[in-house]
C-alpha cells in the first residue's frame, strides 16, 4: 500500500482558520430588547439582525444590562420589584434579587461588580447590587422617584435622573455618596454622557419633559449650558397625552456623534460632536391606519454597536427595532419584536 504524506502547509491552513474565526465566535453582538407591555425580553444578532432568543416570564421588564463578559444578563423587574439575574445561554432566571421599591432603569459598572437601579417610587433611591454576593448593599437616598442610570465613561461616577422631582444627581462610585445635583425646570428623561480628550466627563446631554431636543449640562460646571430643540421638519406627528416628545438619546462609542429621538418627527436626528452640529435625520416606520394620516411610532431609545456602525432604536408603538447605518444613515432592518418596546442595550455575547 503506499502512502501519502499530508502536506504540512495544508496542516497550517487549517489552524490559521481557526484562529481567524475564534475572534468572530468571541465578539458576538446581541441587542436586548425589553417589551415593557408584555413578559418577555427579545435578543437580537446584530450581525444578521435576527432574533435568536427570547427571555420568558419576566412580566413588566423594564432595564436590561449585561455583565462585561456577556455570561449574564440582568433585567429589572416591575411586577415583582426585583432584579432578575438571567443565564445568557440559556435564558433561565438564576436568582431574583429583591429591591426597595418598584424599578425603572438600570446601569452597570465598568468592572461589572455593581449594578444600579433606579426606584421609581417615593422616596427614590438608587440601589447597589453586588454582582458577585448577588445581594443589595446599599440604597442611596434621592429626594424623589428615579428613572434612568448611567455609568461616566471614565468609570468614576453614577448619573441619575428624577422625572418627578425634576433634577439630575451625580453619585461618586468609589464612595457611592451623592457629590452634587443640578435642579431643572422639566422632568428628566434619558440621558447621555461625552468624555472629553482626556477621558473624563464633559458633558451630559438631558432629554426632558415637553421638550423636542435636550439640555446641555457642562459637568465640571455643574450647570445648564445650552438647551438645544430638535429641527420641526420633518414633522407633523401628534403625541399622544403625556407623552415625552424626545425620549432616546445615546453617545456613539467613537464618540463622533449624538443621536436623539424625536417622535413629533417621527425621526432621529444626528449631530456631529463636539459642536453639536445638525448632520441629518433618519425617518422611522410609521403606523398607518384606515382613513387617517400616518402616525409615529414613539421611538423610545437607542443603543449601538460597539464599532459604531449600526444604531437600534426601539420603536414602541410598532413591535419593531430599526437597525440604522450610522455612515449612509438610512434604515437596513426593521426587526419584529414584542408588546411595546422600549430600553435596549448592545452586549459582546461569549
Amino acid at each position: 500500500m503506499r502512502l501519502t504524506k499530508k502536506k504540512p502547509y495544508l496542516s497550517c491552513l487549517r489552524y490559521l482558520w481557526i484562529l481567524v474565526a475564534m475572534p468572530l465566535a468571541a465578539s458576538t453582538v446581541r441587542i436586548y430588547v425589553t417589551n415593557s407591555a408584555g413578559t418577555n425580553i427579545h435578543v437580537v444578532d446584530a450581525a444578521t439582525n435576527q432574533v435568536v432568543q427570547v427571555i420568558e416570564g419576566i412580566e413588566v421588564p423594564h432595564g436590561v444590562a449585561a455583565s462585561p463578559d456577556g455570561s449574564r444578563v440582568y433585567i429589572s423587574n416591575e411586577s415583582e420589584h426585583v432584579l432578575n439575574v438571567v443565564d445568557q445561554k440559556t435564558g433561565k432566571t438564576i436568582k431574583k434579587v429583591p429591591l426597595s421599591g418598584r424599578p425603572n432603569n438600570i446601569a452597570i459598572t465598568k468592572d461589572g461588580g455593581r449594578v444600579l437601579v433606579c426606584i421609581a417610587e417615593n422616596p427614590g433611591a438608587l440601589d447597589v447590587i453586588d454582582t458577585r454576593t448577588l445581594e443589595r448593599t446599599k440604597s442611596i437616598p434621592a429626594k424623589a422617584a428615579l428613572h434612568n442610570p448611567y455609568v461616566t465613561p471614565d468609570g468614576k461616577y453614577a448619573v441619575a435622573g428624577s422625572v418627578a422631582g425634576k433634577f439630575i444627581m451625580v453619585v461618586d462610585l468609589q464612595t457611592e455618596k451623592l457629590v452634587w445635583e443640578l435642579p431643572l425646570d422639566k422632568g428628566v428623561r434619558p440621558m447621555a454622557i461625552e468624555s472629553g480628550p482626556d477621558g473624563s466627563t464633559r458633558r451630559i446631554f438631558a432629554e426632558v419633559s415637553d421638550l423636542d431636543g435636550f439640555v446641555v449640562v457642562d459637568f465640571a460646571k455643574r450647570a445648564e449650558v445650552a438647551r438645544i430643540k430638535n429641527p420641526s421638519e420633518p414633522g407633523g406627528f401628534p403625541l399622544p397625552p403625556q407623552a415625552s416628545p424626545s425620549h432616546g438619546i445615546g453617545v456613539a462609542p467613537d464618540g463622533k456623534t449624538l443621536w436623539v429621538n424625536s417622535s413629533p418627527s417621527n425621526s432621529v436626528f444626528v449631530y456631529a460632536l463636539p459642536d453639536i452640529k445638525l448632520l441629518g435625520h433618519v425617518p422611522l416606520p410609521t403606523l398607518r391606519l384606515p382613513g387617517r394620516a400616518p402616525i409615529t411610532t414613539m421611538p423610545n431609545w437607542i443603543t449601538f454597536t460597539p464599532d459604531s456602525k449600526t444604531a437600534y432604536i426601539s420603536n414602541s408603538g410598532d413591535r419593531s427595532v430599526s437597525a440604522i447605518d450610522m455612515k449612509t444613515l438610512k434604515q437596513i432592518a426593521r426587526i419584529r419584536v414584542g408588546e411595546v418596546p422600549k430600553r435596549i442595550s448592545a452586549s459582546v455575547a461569549p
